[in-house]
């Protein structure tokens, strides 16, 4: 039954398309959207355990030396050890192999055998991590968690894409970002918890990644499969009730025959990955390639798996440092409500261009305050109003990217690639998104040791180069159904060259400019 009278239309040239938002595809695309816990969970618990003093004694008892050290010498270098970042970033560098299997896996069986896949793995690697006696186990663990990341992170947000009507589609993509936030909510919560513990909190921490795990696994099942999915493997009839039923309309005769014409088309191509090289598919590379590595260069994931590690380097205590930890959790899953309410009311394009305005500003706030108290040296302390100020600058840049590029970092790539190079875009999305969250998780300890303050420089103008990208580059694809993508590239002053005539769904164009 209709959950509304919305209709499903599509702006910037769009066609129009019959039936309204039912509840079944809402609560289809929030039970799809939990894939995101898992990410969500292990960004913000893996900050945590590593500040944990039981967790360096028994694996790294070199950092915690090495910390006693940092108080007479450079408070920029406590925690900089290869091993301890590669228990972090270990993860993602396994999630950038699994992306590509996961891309093969979604197009030949269906998203939710993907989701079923990433599911299983990161239960397995949870348990590993949770009974870990030596780093082998650990990294091992993590290893498998990212295989877990890999195939949620490839599969769910396409899912999301091609399930939700284009009228909400950025709303319901969100969800996705929704559960990443709540993960890192509830990961920071458990680490605030698991510190008061008496022995093996960092145990109990790691070994509740299970939780969101079963529920990815079991997600998977109850979940039916997309149209286009279904028409990918010749199930027809089946593919247009399913459209039916999530359209609440009988009559979806136009939006069908799209689809179907979009997975004839997808069926002529035999290498999806050679394909996504030809010209047509040009602005499709640059964004699932450009938006993963933007997302990664603004410095979030600094902020979230090495919250309580960068509080306690600027002098936090322990407590202190967890619990500001919890503050940027929280206001990170609130202001992402501020996105799901804004991006298909205002576009995808002002909220990138606000976000980065925003987040630009605060690195170099943070960076003047860091910068003022503890020099070059890196000896000083923080006095409580400077430690404030800090936080509350973080916390406005971490708002300042909840709404903006950290769920459209994952709805825009989803959303601008026709059927047939889909799954190697969506590969392409994650591979690129998890590398350079492997090259920070690896690397930032040492560059915050070497570069000090001016590291947030350093992403501060990161942010406004691909803020300036966004503003040239990027067209607005907020309403437009993701089989008339191409329609969009048309009309744009500078992707139109790419675009040949007879790429555009139903053989007409118009001259609307973007």
């Amino acid at each position: 039954m209709a959950g509304g009278a919305f209709v499903s239309e599509g702006g910037g040239g769009g066609r129009s398309y019959e039936g309204g938002v039912t509840a079944f595809v809402i609560m289809t695309c929030i039970v799809a959207a939990m894939g995101g816990l898992l990410f969500g969970y292990d960004l913000g618990i893996s900050g945590g355990v590593t500040s944990m003093e039981e967790f360096l004694t028994k694996f790294f008892p070199q950092v915690e030396s090495q910390m006693k050290k940092a108080k007479h010498d450079t408070a920029y270098c406590k925690f900089d050890n290869q091993m301890l970042q590669l228990f972090t970033s270990s993860l993602y560098l396994a999630a950038l192999v699994a992306s590509f299997m996961a891309s093969v896996i979604t197009r030949k069986h269906g998203r939710k055998v993907s989701m079923f896949i990433g599911g299983l793995a990161f239960l397995i690697g949870a348990l590993f991590n949770a009974f870990a006696v030596n780093v082998s186990m650990l990294i091992i663990g993590r290893l498998l968690l990212g295989v877990g990341v890999g195939f949620a992170n490839q599969s769910t947000p396409v899912y999301l894409s091609e399930m939700a009507p284009a009228k909400i589609r950025g709303a319901l993509n969100i969800g996705f970002q929704m559960a990443i936030t709540i993960g890192i909510l509830v990961a920071n919560l458990i680490n605030y918890g698991t510190s008061k513990m008496a022995q093996h909190g960092w145990r109990v921490s790691l070994g509740l990644a299970a939780v969101p795990a079963v529920v990815m696994v079991i997600g998977s099942f109850i979940l039916p499969d997309t149209p286009n999915s279904m028409l990918e493997r010749g199930k027809n009839e089946e593919a247009k009730q399913m459209l039916k039923k999530i359209r609440g309309a009988d009559n979806v005769d136009h939006e069908f025959q799209d689809l179907i014409d979009a997975v004839e088309a997808a069926k002529k191509v035999e290498n999806p990955w050679k394909n996504i090289m030809e010209s047509k598919y040009r602005p499709a590379l640059i964004f699932c390639s450009a938006i993963p590595f933007f997302q990664q260069i603004t410095g979030i994931n600094v902020i979230m798996f090495y919250a309580p590690v960068l509080f306690k380097t600027l002098g936090f205590g322990d407590d202190a440092a967890l619990m500001s930890a919890v503050i940027t959790g929280v206001v990170n899953m609130l202001s992402t409500f501020v996105s799901i309410y804004a991006v298909d009311r205002y576009g995808r394009r002002l909220l990138f261009l606000e976000g980065g305005i925003q987040m630009f500003i605060c690195q170099l706030l943070v960076g003047s305050f860091i910068g003022a108290r503890f020099g070059t040296s890196g000896t000083g302390t923080l006095t409580p109003a400077t430690a404030d100020w800090i936080l509350a600058f973080i916390c406005v840049y971490v708002a300042g990217f909840a709404w903006s590029w950290g769920p459209l970092g994952w709805l825009v790539p989803s959303e601008i690639c026709p059927l047939e190079i889909r799954p190697a875009g969506q590969a392409i999305n994650v591979s690129v998104n998890m590398f350079f969250t492997f090259l920070i998780g690896q690397f930032f300890l040492t560059m915050l040791c070497h570069m000090k303050f001016g590291l947030f420089y350093f992403f501060a103008s990161m942010v406004a180069i691909m803020t300036v990208f966004i503003y040239f580059l990027l067209p607005e694809t907020k309403g437009v159904p993701i089989e008339e993508m191409g329609r969009v590239w048309k009309q744009h002053w500078f992707w139109k060259k790419y675009i040949p005539d007879d790429a555009i769904i139903g053989g007409h164009d118009d001259n609307n400019t973007n």
